[in-house]
């Protein structure tokens, strides 16, 4: 049977949650390769991937490497890759059986660039998990383009909630940065300008597990980490400004998709409050606004660019307040 499916699980000590992870995607069947990538770990990773794989050949595969961190793991996943369509799964997130079986019948049935769905918020301690959906910023039930995307302003893709034709991803030689965290926001925004199809199904295919105190998007960890955040950020910036697009549609998004990613930035350097962090919120928006002008007035004057940049102190409570609402009402972070 022909791999339909590659599933990359990057993993980096995560002995307690990976069963979880792998045990699902099984589920998938010979359809599914699932390619484990260990990613330079000091506990029981290695060994339990390896285990899996002695007991599962004709569906896991092991890559043992040394540490390069998130984007590391990806781009080698993305080179061993045979399956005609890729997905990234976290290890310490899964993929709900059902709905699996439906992205596989989806998979088979038509051929696209990017297929869509929903994806779960599983927040530690909350009862109802929230779900991201598009039932209205999107078509169902047939292929699409860019034109017909309808998003709202502070609604994006997420890597959660995308596959990927695999070919596209190898042909562009996606590589992401090593040893930086934030990396999937790249995973997502530079292939759009490769994708023509478009596909959404309406089901709540990934979990998104949320809350560890340790996690790359806890508020605390983003503060220490804000550098990092930075460099993805000005690297979507960047790459925007290189692209010299054609198509409205597509350009509207990704400006939205930038946006929403300096928006974060922003936030993030308000709430540390030193002047430190703002004069480094100051010169995010200043280095967008050299490398792409027409870019930069359009993020600027957008909802969200309105919202963290308002002036004063009253201004920074304003957004922060803000922030803190829809913090509680998605259960982001």
């Amino acid at each position: 049977m022909v791999t339909l499916l590659s599933a990359v699980v990057p993993c980096y000590n995560s002995e307690d949650y990976m069963d979880r992870c792998i045990d699902a995607l099984l589920t998938g069947g010979p359809q599914v390769e699932i390619i484990i990538v260990d990613d330079g770990s000091t506990d029981r990773t290695g060994a339990i991937a390896d285990d899996y794989a002695a007991r599962f050949p004709e569906s896991i595969r092991v890559i043992h490497q040394p540490n390069g961190g998130h984007g590391a793991a990806i781009n080698a996943g993305v080179r061993a890759a045979q399956g005609k369509y890729f997905k990234v799964v976290d290890s310490d997130d899964w993929l709900d059986p059902a709905a699996l079986q439906k992205v596989l019948a989806e998979l088979v049935a038509d051929t696209f660039d990017m297929l869509i769905f929903n994806y779960v918020y599983d927040k530690v301690g909350k009862k109802h998990k929230r779900v991201m959906q598009f039932r209205r910023a999107l078509p169902q039930n047939r292929q699409f383009t860019w034109q017909d995307v309808k998003l709202q302003p502070g609604k994006y893709i997420l890597m959660h909630s995308v596959i990927f034709r695999t070919a596209i991803l190898q042909d562009m030689h996606l590589t992401l940065p090593r040893h930086t965290f934030y990396v999937d926001n790249l995973f997502v925004f530079e292939p759009l300008p490769h994708v023509r199809t478009m596909r959404y199904l309406d089901v709540d295919l990934y979990h998104y597990f949320i809350g560890r105190a340790d996690q790359s998007v806890n508020e605390k960890v983003m503060v220490k980490r804000i550098e990092q955040q930075l460099r993805v950020n000005r690297a979507m910036i960047t790459y925007y400004a290189d692209l010299h697009l054609t198509d409205p549609h597509l350009a509207r998004y990704m400006q939205s998709y930038v946006g929403i990613v300096t928006g974060i930035s922003s936030i993030v350097l308000l709430n540390e409050g030193s002047m430190a962090s703002l004069t480094q919120r100051h010169a995010l928006w200043q280095f967008m606004a050299r490398a792409d002008p027409a870019l930069y007035r359009k993020v600027r004057h957008s909802l969200v660019g309105w919202g963290v940049t308002l002036p004063g102190r009253v201004g920074r409570r304003m957004s922060l307040a803000v922030y803190h609402m829809l913090q509680r009402f998605y259960s982001f972070n």
